[in-house]
């Protein structure tokens, strides 16, 4: 059985990214269990009949059943979903770094489509929209009534067509409408540059089919001609995931071969697997191993990995790996708590359904599912403690999944965004919302303007300095 496992990207418009084994043959090979609620099929019957006979406009039989299975789905957890054929195609493609929409992370609240990050030079990212928009119309279409897949459809479509999303921002008296242009979207998985002599940023802002042979063309680069990093930035941040064997290939670059790096544990044999730093867990196929070619400093060159809330899953999966093996220092802001694992089983017509089948775990046994991976030392976006925007979490999305092995981790939760809750001012306003405002609309990253950064820049030369005095 021809098996893939992978963190998928939000393609154009999805929720953000999770864990996904790609499972072929479908359901229908797998043994069915005896047992079936006669009672209950019995009135599922019987409503169907009711709507057949008596609804006010004929309903095709497809329809009925593709929304039967669609509500079973979305009712369960919000990473579970029905996918038509064209979200299938795009759940497909989107794992190479290109894929049409707008370029956003959502998932519902209230009825609502829920921004949870816009995704790096697209045309989302550029217009504006913020995490914690709350979409309620797309064109002249109310979003209250409609699933996260139908929202998702409405929003995508051929490139060089408009749609106008109106929008529900905090601290804005009235609605948004920002009208966007959508595009064929190419992700550049990794991003790098020499900030000061001696001292590297690495950027990955989603895990695609080439993101390990490009972070190990990325730090080469930072180490040519005889260069040598005293301390290396490894920029997680707004990172909403991606493939597994990416995150796991990203965590063997810098860790020692054959360790765990994440592992994943469900109801059916399948889905307890374990994951570690070699070859045969990372690369697909008889591809030549890129990390070979990395410069084998970078194995023992201090880190600091940059993680905030729009951190997830994949993300989560290579910050945790380096964290429990003592690897780099995890800097930042809470990540956003994805840790179930989803299989995406194909059905006829190419659709398929994704399901939550498991938890995956960091090496040390930790399920990050609902709570995300608390940073080694906590630095807020800005010097006043404001973060741009509102963030949304996993423990905030309706339906979200327990963390089954810290029964804390909501009210932990609840009690982090408590206290990043400010008082009110004098002048009867949020301090936070007033920081908020004074704000740049759009973070330039690895510059002097980048607090966080600059933080873990000067956690690296504090890092050398006691290393040298230390020889």
């Amino acid at each position: 059985m021809s098996k893939t496992k992978t963190i998928s990207l939000t393609v154009g418009a999805f929720v953000a990214g999770a864990l996904i084994s790609l499972n072929f043959p479908a359901m229908a090979d797998k043994e069915v269990k005896p047992g079936l609620p006669i009672d209950e099929l019995r009135t599922f019957a019987e409503v169907y009949s009711a709507i057949k006979q008596g609804y006010v406009e004929p309903v095709e039989d497809k329809k009925m059943i593709t929304n039967a299975i669609s509500g079973m789905l979305s009712n369960l957890d919000p990473h579970s979903t029905y996918l038509d054929a064209d979200a299938f195609k795009d759940l497909q493609v989107g794992t190479q770094g290109e894929f049409g929409g707008l370029g956003i992370e959502v998932g519902m609240e209230d009825g609502l489509v829920k921004v949870v990050s816009p995704i790096e030079d697209t045309p989302a990212f550029r217009a504006g929209v913020k995490a914690g928009d709350l979409i309620f119309k797309l064109d002249e279409t109310p979003v209250k009534g409609l699933t996260l897949s139908d929202a998702v459809k409405k929003m995508r479509g051929k490139p060089k067509t408009p749609i106008k999303l109106s929008i529900i921002r905090k601290g804005e008296t009235k609605p948004i409408e920002i009208t966007l242009i959508r595009e064929v979207i190419k992700v550049q998985s990794v991003k790098s540059k020499l900030v000061e002599p001696g001292y590297g940023w690495v950027r990955v802002t989603q895990f695609q089919e080439n993101t390990i042979a490009e972070i190990a063309k990325h730090v080469s680069m930072l180490y040519k001609d005889g260069n040598k990093l005293n301390g290396l930035v490894l920029d997680l941040r707004n990172d909403p995931g991606g493939l597994l064997n990416g995150a796991i290939g990203v965590s063997a670059a810098f860790l020692p071969p054959d360790v765990k790096v994440v592992s994943t544990d469900g109801r059916t044999a399948d889905a307890k697997q374990e994951f570690r730093a070699r070859a045969q867990d990372y690369l697909r196929g008889n591809k030549e191993d890129p990390l070979k070619s990395m410069p084998i400093e970078a194995k023992k060159v201090p880190m600091v990995v940059l993680v905030n809330g729009g951190s997830a899953s994949a993300s989560e999966i290579v910050a945790g790996a380096l964290q429990d093996h003592k690897r780099a220092i995890i800097v930042g802001t809470q990540t956003f708590g994805k840790g179930s694992v989803q299989s995406v089983l194909p059905l006829p017509g190419n659709t398929a359904i994704k399901l939550t089948t498991a938890r995956y775990y960091t090496p040390e046994g930790r399920s990050i599912q609902a709570k995300g991976i608390t940073p080694d030392i906590v630095v807020e976006e800005s010097a006043n403690g404001a973060s741009p925007g509102m963030r949304v979490r996993e423990a905030d999305l309706d339906r979200h999944l327990s963390n089954d092995r810290d029964k804390e981790a909501n009210k932990e939760a609840t009690k982090q965004e408590a206290k990043g809750q400010a008082k009110p001012s004098k002048n009867g306003k949020d301090k936070k919302e007033d920081a908020e405002e004074e704000m740049p609309p759009r973070l330039e990253y690895a510059t002097k303007g980048d607090y966080q950064f600059q933080q873990a820049l000067n956690l690296l030369k504090g890092l050398q300095i006691m290393q040298n005095k230390a020889q």
